[in-house]
């Protein structure tokens, strides 16, 4: 299978000092102090983020032509609702361990940093299978479709990365502050350098999006084999994530539905791979498949929260 990208070494370049921008202008300009953050603060941080992934959408359409246009589009589309099913892990991580609202932009904004490589690494990583290695696609075909099946048959199952064994080690190898220290993630006491709880639940995030990225970025391959397609559309949904976060944690229990529908959405891309060499699937069927699962799924879960009443 060839794999080549589209990006050149300075589009590369410049699609990373992008980020690194957007990233310093976050955390160094408009996030300075530290803060609650509200809904409305959320919702506009959300759509400026969607705005410029669709501008992004549209240069790569005009440039590259509509076929990668669509591939960028589907993969975004998946990402994002991947990192919805993400965010409630989130919430479940923050409810368990009374971080304060001041303190989580803080840690979402570290914990997407870490995402960040994270997805760069597995990005390159599963290019390289792709090239050297043929066989591999059908490997990850099975890999998808085996965890869509397992989230079909569990709907109710979710991860617990705090019960997991990395990191019980980690509790017990690195040593931690009783208090929150104002936010930091180290801090003195008792004369040593400690980490805060605040840290651990770093960690507990990082651990929920390794789970998380594995499926997103295969998923993606799926779509397109075109390392800077799937990059990019990854990167842009997880550079918003922090946002919509704040937008749906109060919104958590609505989705009940989405679950199933990214399952569906697992299968059929999985199927999609496996079967690459027997059936042919355009990048625009593609589209429609994920937006009419992803659509479905989500309106079928405003309907039922809206016929459920209110505990």
């Amino acid at each position: 299978m060839q794999v080549e990208s589209i990006g050149s070494l300075w589009l590369w370049v410049g699609f990373g000092a992008f980020v690194v921008l957007m990233l310093a202008l976050d955390l160094g300009v408009f996030h300075r102090r530290t803060h609650a953050v509200s809904i409305r603060e959320a919702a506009i941080w959300s759509v400026v983020w969607i705005a410029l992934a669709l501008g992004f959408n549209a240069f790569v359409a005009i440039q590259w032509g509509p076929k990668l246009g669509v591939a960028f589009l589907t993969g975004y589309l998946i990402e994002k609702a991947l990192s919805v099913d993400n965010l409630f892990v989130f919430y479940a991580i923050f409810s368990v361990f009374a971080v304060p609202a001041a303190y989580q932009h803080k840690i979402l904004f570290w914990g997407i940093v870490g995402a960040l490589v994270l997805r760069a690494v597995m990005v390159f990583g599963g290019a390289a299978l792709l090239r050297h290695v043929h066989w591999s696609i059908y490997v990850f075909g099975i890999i998808l479709g085996a965890t869509g099946a397992r989230m079909l048959m569990r709907p109710d199952a979710a991860p617990h990365p705090d019960k997991s064994r990395l990191y019980r080690w980690v509790t017990r190898v690195i040593p931690t502050t009783s208090g929150l220290h104002e936010g930091r993630f180290f801090a003195r006491e008792g004369g040593a350098l400690r980490a805060t709880p605040l840290f651990l639940v770093l960690v507990l995030v990082e651990l929920s999006d390794i789970v998380f990225a594995v499926d997103s970025v295969l998923a993606i391959f799926a779509i397109s084999d075109d390392p800077f397609i799937v990059f990019t559309s990854n990167i842009f949904a997880v550079m918003g994530m922090r946002s919509l976060y704040f937008v749906l944690a109060n919104m958590a229990t609505r989705f009940v539905y989405l679950q199933p529908g990214l399952a569906l959405v697992m299968i059929f891309v999985g199927a999609k791979m496996a079967l690459s060499h027997v059936v042919k699937v355009s990048v625009t069927v593609s589209l429609l498949v994920v937006a009419l699962l992803l659509g479905g799924s989500i309106l079928a879960s405003l309907l039922k929260s809206r016929r459920t009443p209110a505990k």
